[in-house]
């Protein structure tokens, strides 16, 4: 499990973008810190911390599958984690809010729905298809 490393607030850049942009910055770090704790308590329910596996083979079958669930949890929590991350790092650049494949701006709707969006969602649709 590695630690939350981001760095404090800084107004770089424009400082116009990034004071629109600190709202959804803290929000961003509070999602993080939530998934960070998410992500400890699967990874502790995984390894069995507070409770070992049951004797009965039956009960382990099932515990096993419920790893199974909880680890897709936890990936899914990684790559979560790790978007939220590379938003961060935008924001601090001054890239944030600027759709990785056409260039354009993300409209500050999608980013509040979702703040780790790198795509418009004219190409986020084009990308499902």
């Amino acid at each position: 499990m590695q630690a939350l490393s981001v760095t404090p607030f800084k107004e770089k850049g424009n400082s116009i973008i990034m004071k629109e942009y600190k709202e959804i910055r803290n929000h961003l770090i509070a999602m993080l810190e939530e998934l960070n704790l998410r992500l400890t308590r699967i990874t502790n329910d995984v390894r069995h911390v507070d409770a070992p596996l049951e004797k009965d083979f039956s009960e382990q079958a099932t515990q096993n599958e419920n790893n199974e669930v909880m680890d897709y949890l936890g990936n899914s929590a990684r790559t979560e984690i790790e978007m939220i991350k590379q938003a961060i790092a935008k924001i601090d650049s001054g890239q944030y809010g600027i759709c990785q494949q056409c260039g354009e701006p993300i409209s500050k709707n999608r980013l509040i729905a979702m703040p780790y969006a790198d795509m418009c969602i004219k190409c986020a649709g084009k990308a499902e298809r």
